[in-house]
C-alpha cells in the first residue's frame, strides 16, 4: 500500500493525526526534501527506509515504491503541503494503478492557507471578494494561455500564487496588466509556519523591491488582494436581523 500524505505548510505539528499516523506506521517514507520540513521525520519509526525524492526521477520513486510493495512493506509519500496542488502525484498514481499497487491519498494543509493564518487574513471577504484564485506564474512549467496572469488579475479577486517568488517583476506587471491598480495590497510569506517563515507586506507595484529588499527568490506564497485592506462588509452569518435554520432574527 502506497499513502500520499499531505505534509502540511511547513510546521511539524500542522500535518494531520491521519498523516502523522501513516509516518509512524510507515516501513519506507518518501520526502519531497526539497520542500518538505525534514523534522517531519521524527514521527519515523526505527527501522524505516528513508529517501528524499529531491535527488530522484520519476521511474526511481515508483521503483522504490514498487520494491517495497513486493516485500509487503507500507510506503508513505510524503509531498509538501497538500499533494493536489502543484504534487505532481497523478503521475506516480497512473503508474501505481498499472502495476496493481493500491494507494491513497491523506489531505494536507496547503501553504495558501498556512499563508493565511500567518497574516491573520480571510481570502473571502464580504463587500471584497468571494472567489480565491489559486495559480501560478508560467516557469519550467507551462501554463495554459487561457490562465495567464492577465486574465485571472481582472476578475479583482484575491489571488494566491504559487511557484512565482523568483519572477516578481514580471508578476506585478502582468497583475496590472490584468487590471489590479498597482497600490492594491499583496503580501509575500516566505516559508509559511516554517520557523524561519518572513512576512513581507507591500502593494502589487512593490513586489519586485520588496522581495529583492529582502532576498527572497523561492519557497514564498505571494497573495494579492483587497481582502489585505481594511474595507469589508460584517458577516450575514452573525447578523442579528439575518435569520436561520438555527436562529430566529432578532430585529
Amino acid at each position: 500500500m502506497v499513502h500520499f500524505v499531505g505534509a502540511g505548510s511547513g510546521a511539524k505539528d500542522l500535518i494531520t493525526v491521519r498523516g502523522k499516523e501513516i509516518l509512524e506506521n510507515a516501513d519506507v517514507i518518501i520526502y519531497a526534501g526539497s520542500l518538505v520540513n525534514p523534522e517531519l521525520l521524527d514521527y519515523a519509526k526505527s527501522g524505516c527506509e528513508i529517501y528524499n525524492s529531491a535527488k530522484m526521477t520519476l521511474d526511481e520513486v515508483i521503483s522504490v515504491m514498487e520494491k517495497a510493495h513486493r516485500a509487503g512493506k507500507t510506503t508513505a509519500r510524503l509531498h509538501t503541503g497538500d499533494p493536489s496542488l502543484y504534487g505532481a502525484i497523478r503521475e506516480q498514481m497512473d503508474r501505481l494503478a498499472a502495476l496493481g499497487i493500491e494507494f491513497d491519498v491523506c489531505p494536507g494543509v496547503s501553504s495558501f492557507c498556512g499563508a493565511a493564518a500567518s497574516l491573520k487574513a480571510e481570502y473571502t471577504l464580504p463587500g471584497v471578494s468571494q472567489t480565491l484564485i489559486i495559480t501560478r506564474i508560467a516557469g519550467k512549467t507551462e501554463v495554459p494561455a487561457r490562465e495567464k496572469i492577465e486574465s485571472l488579475a481582472s476578475h479583482g479577486a484575491s489571488m494566491a500564487i504559487f511557484l512565482s517568488a523568483g519572477m516578481t517583476e514580471e508578476l506585478s506587471r502582468r497583475l496590472i496588466d490584468g487590471g489590479y491598480p498597482p497600490e492594491t495590497p499583496a503580501a509575500i510569506v516566505y516559508k509559511a509556519t516554517f520557523p524561519d517563515e518572513k512576512i513581507v507586506r507591500c502593494t502589487v507595484a512593490e513586489l519586485p523591491i520588496a522581495a529583492r529588499q529582502n532576498g527572497i527568490s523561492k519557497t514564498a506564497m505571494i497573495v494579492v488582494g483587497n481582502f489585505l485592506g481594511d474595507v469589508y462588509k460584517l458577516s450575514k452569518l452573525y447578523d442579528e436581523g439575518f435569520e436561520t435554520e438555527f436562529r430566529k432574527a432578532k430585529k
